[in-house]
C-alpha cells in the first residue's frame, strides 16, 4: 500500500500580511543601507515577498514620482523605509475595463504622507501616485503585491478627468 504525501495548501497573503512583511522589511537597517542610490532615477531590488507575492525596495530620488497608476487585480501595501513620501490617491471604485477617459467627482482626492515607518496596504484596483517631494533627500520604501504584477495601467490626470495612458505588462520591466 503507498501513501501519497499530503498536498500542502498555502492560502495567498492577504493585504494585512503583506503590510506587516513592509513594516519588517523596512525596519531591517542592513538591507536598506544596502540599496544603491541614484541622483538621477528611480533604483529597485527584487525581493522574496510571502506567499508567492512580488515585493521590492525602491530608491526614490529628490523630486521622483511614479505618477498615476493602479496595479490592476493586485493587492498591495508598501511602508517608507527612509525620509517621506506621499501619496495622491482616488477614492473611488473605476471600472476594470472598457474605459479610456473618465470624468471623476469632485470629492475621491486623498492625500497621504507616508514619513519612515509609516506605510499602508491597498485593494484591487487602487489608483494612485507615490511622489517623493524632497529636493535634497532621498526616500526609500518597501512594497509588495500578490498576486504578482500581471499589469499596470498608467493614466494622466487633467483636474478631475483620468486618461487611461497605456498598460505595462512585466516583461516591459525586465
Amino acid at each position: 500500500m503507498s501513501v501519497s504525501p499530503a498536498l500542502s495548501t498555502v492560502s495567498p497573503p492577504t493585504q494585512a500580511e503583506l503590510l506587516d512583511f513592509v513594516r519588517r522589511t523596512a525596519a531591517d537597517t542592513e538591507l536598506i543601507d544596502s540599496l544603491p542610490l541614484d541622483p538621477e532615477g528611480r533604483t529597485w531590488v527584487r525581493l522574496e515577498g510571502p506567499g508567492g507575492s512580488e515585493a521590492w525596495l525602491i530608491g526614490w530620488p529628490p523630486g521622483t514620482g511614479t505618477g498615476w497608476h493602479d496595479h490592476a487585480e493586485s493587492i498591495g501595501a508598501f511602508t517608507t523605509a527612509a525620509g517621506e513620501l506621499k501619496e495622491n490617491s482616488l477614492a473611488a471604485r473605476l471600472p476594470a475595463d472598457g474605459w479610456k477617459t473618465l470624468e471623476l467627482s469632485e470629492d475621491v482626492d486623498r492625500e497621504r504622507r507616508l514619513s519612515a515607518g509609516k506605510g499602508r496596504s491597498f485593494g484591487q484596483h487602487h489608483v494612485h501616485e507615490v511622489l517623493n517631494e524632497s529636493t535634497d533627500h532621498h526616500a526609500i520604501s518597501v512594497h509588495a503585491y500578490y498576486p504578482p504584477l500581471p499589469q499596470i495601467r498608467r493614466y494622466s490626470r487633467t483636474g478631475q478627468v483620468l486618461r487611461l495612458e497605456h498598460v505595462e505588462r512585466p516583461e516591459d520591466w525586465q
